[in-house]
């Protein structure tokens, strides 16, 4: 086993847990390959996955894509090969990307891009 990988341990559940812990919504869902946390990616509002490594150094995601695979290192900022974790490797299929579908708001791309702008230090 990759140090700081635990193929043992699920997924937090099929959502960025932050997210749902705080009724917000997200674009696309990443994996802790250590503990298994789900958070949102850093194209979503909350970063959560982000904030998590930030949190706990966890240092490599894997995608919780339906039909992607891929692993990243966030310490050398790379994409990684890493092991199979525990079922399940996504959320359900079903569930809408931008997610969930109550919760996400009519403008969310206009949202994401003014967040996006913000970050990049963008106007207008």
């Amino acid at each position: 086993m990759i140090q700081g990988t635990d193929t043992r341990r699920p997924p937090s559940g099929p959502g960025c847990a932050e997210c749902e812990r705080d009724g917000g919504w997200w674009f696309h869902l990443r994996r802790c390959a250590e503990c298994g946390h789900v958070g949102c990616c850093d194209d979503s509002l909350g970063q959560h996955a982000t904030a998590h490594y930030a949190e706990t150094g966890h240092r490599f995601i894997q995608s919780y894509e339906p039909g992607e695979d891929w692993f990243w290192d966030y310490r050398t900022a790379q994409m990684t090969d890493g092991p199979e974790l525990a079922p399940p490797r996504s959320h359900p299929e079903d569930q809408t990307v931008p997610g969930p579908a109550e919760r996400v708001p009519a403008d969310w791309q206009d949202r994401i891009l003014r967040a996006r702008a913000d970050r990049e230090g963008h106007t207008g």
